[in-house]
């Protein structure tokens, strides 16, 4: 990765300029045929296989590490590359592997690569995630279609759109009410049935939280309380980034980990198995390989009826 704070010149830059120029240097090294996909794709925790739906060919693939001014990833599930391709006849990019906050990427880093697609002209994006499921009627391996959230971090402060407005991207007060393409919910249950798709995909509300920890049994609860029905540490920044710049937005979560919303068992209940429901990522990369092939085809089904 580049050095983003080196001459005066480069620190004075601004999201739109430097985007630009990940863009120039993506275009130097891609095929032409590559340049202005129509469909981004934001792969999840151990959901790169959604990469594997593009064409062998024209396709290129590359490193975050290989771009100027992009954040590197370094969790495990998140291999960290740009792959370039068609779905079908539509060409698109694939984002393998993603920034976290948690990392200690400021937000307007965390979501840069959104920007750099807004600039490529990327028109429509689906997000996908690992999440853990608080509506107990919510199992591992369920799919849930994102129709709204909440974004604790954002009401406390640590917004992705907080500072300096760039009018070129989008307006200073974006409206978030509309943020879940209803058109795009109903394609993919369209996409679901055509294919026909044993697995439960239900629609509800993800509610980001900053992470890396995992919620306390009385976190879970009040998240809950608050009216979510699946919890992660991602998305949102990503999918407010994606409104602000105009494309439309599909986000799909994936129930990894049934959230432990008991009580803690008090010492004068005697013995209890605290480890029943303990959440961990090795559970949520093998639940999201689990559900690999699946989530190729709604995907790969979906964009098919974007254009």
């Amino acid at each position: 990765m580049s050095d983003s704070s080196g001459s005066e010149s480069e620190v004075d830059l601004t999201l739109t300029e430097r985007a630009t120029i990940v863009v120039d240097a993506i275009r130097e090294v891609i095929p032409k045929a590559l340049h202005d996909p129509a469909v981004a794709v934001i792969c999840g925790s151990g959901l790169h296989h959604l990469a594997d739906a593009l064409s062998p060919e024209p396709r290129c693939e590359i490193p975050f590490s290989e771009l100027p001014y992009f954040p590197l990833t370094t969790v495990d599930g998140h291999i960290g590359k740009l792959v370039f391709g068609y779905f079908g006849t539509v060409p698109a990019v694939c984002m393998v592997g993603r920034i976290h906050f948690y990392e200690g990427n400021p937000f307007d880093m965390s979501v840069f690569p959104v920007r750099v697609f807004s600039v490529m002209g990327v028109k429509s994006i689906i997000v996908t995630n690992a999440a853990g499921g608080l509506n107990p009627d919510y199992k591992v391996g369920d799919l849930m279609v994102l129709n709204d959230h909440i974004n604790i971090p954002g009401l406390a402060g640590w917004h992705p759109l907080k500072g300096a407005n760039d009018p070129l991207f989008g307006p200073r007060f974006l409206a978030l009410s509309d943020a879940y393409d209803l058109e795009l919910r109903k394609k993919f249950f369209d996409c679901a049935r055509d294919l026909n798709l044993t697995r439960p995909i239900h629609e509800g509300v993800y509610v980001f939280v900053s992470g890396p920890t995992y919620e306390t049994r009385a976190e879970s609860r009040m998240l809950r309380l608050l009216g979510a029905d699946a919890v992660g540490m991602s998305t949102v920044p990503e999918i407010i980034i994606a409104r602000h710049s105009g494309m439309r937005v599909l986000a799909v979560s994936l129930i990894t980990n049934e959230v432990v919303t008991a009580p803690m068992p008090k010492v004068s209940d005697g013995e209890a198995d605290l480890s029943a429901g303990k959440a961990n990522h090795e559970e949520v990369i093998a639940a999201a390989n689990a559900a690999g092939a699946d989530m190729r085809r709604l995907v790969l089904g979906m964009i098919s009826k974007l254009i």
